[in-house]
């Protein structure tokens, strides 16, 4: 089994969607960046990639077995096993996971770019291994709360945590059934169709909102977030961390 040593890892715990477990060149100085002593190297086909990459469900239990307690953490000068963590790349694209004891991967991080090159060219030549999928396994739904990839395409960290946000207040929206408010809301967004939003019921307009902002990013997405989370303590501190937010290039790691 291959490994690489010395891995800076910046863990996102619980991310189902591989879009937010951040690349390297968006991570933050506020980020937990730790260092993996040893971690073992799996070159594995793109459906089960994805499926790691994109989703909290069981590993197959053959690789779990492959990797049982292969990886190590250091901390203060101690070597400390981890029970289930690997490297996993489908030779275009790595991911690196811990399932923190249990069968799925509850924390992913991606690599520094030098440690990824390696990863590559430590691969090259070989096949990747089979494994069959868990039998409980199912299809991934994306909703609301979990955007479709294309959604996110192309946006920063701090776009697609805005946008999460905006989604979240516009989810609990559809929960007032307040026909007024999801018509003011749709009128912000799009003045120009006022007299059309007048006749609409909370359904049309409510879905209206959320097919209208669901695409892309900008600065009339953030003044429509900006406003709906105001007055709500919890988004109100979320849209300030990401606001205040500084990224570090962590250069020394390259």
């Amino acid at each position: 089994m291959l490994y690489l040593h010395d891995v800076w890892v910046n863990w996102f715990e619980g991310e189902e969607n591989g879009y937010n477990v951040c690349h390297f060149h968006e991570w933050r100085k506020e980020d937990g960046i730790e260092l993996l002593d040893q971690v073992p190297i799996l070159y594995i086909e793109d459906v089960l990639y994805h499926y790691i990459e994109n989703d909290l469900q069981d590993l197959p239990r053959p690789l779990l077995d492959s990797i049982y307690k292969r990886a190590y953490l250091r901390k203060n000068q101690e070597r400390i096993s981890l029970e289930y963590a690997s490297i996993v790349t489908n030779g275009k694209s790595v991911l690196v996971f811990d399932t923190m004891g249990y069968h799925l991967p509850v924390r992913k991080s991606r690599l520094i770019p030098r440690q990824e090159r390696l990863v590559f060219e430590m691969i090259e030549g070989s096949s990747p291994q089979e494994y069959s999928f868990p039998e409980n396994h199912q299809d991934k739904e994306y909703h609301i709360l979990s955007l479709p990839p294309d959604s996110m395409l192309g946006l920063t960290r701090k776009e697609r945590q805005l946008k999460q946000l905006l989604m979240m207040a516009i989810d609990q929206l559809e929960g007032t059934k307040n026909i007024e408010e999801v018509r003011y809301w749709l009128t912000e967004w799009d003045p120009d169709r006022y007299s059309e939003i007048r006749q609409m019921d909370f359904g049309e307009a409510w879905e209206a909102l959320y097919y209208g902002v669901i695409d892309g990013w900008s600065k009339s997405h953030e003044d429509l977030c900006g406003k709906l989370i105001k007055g709500q303590p919890f988004f109100e501190k979320m849209w300030e961390l990401e606001q205040d937010s500084e990224q570090n290039t962590y250069k020394r790691m390259l």
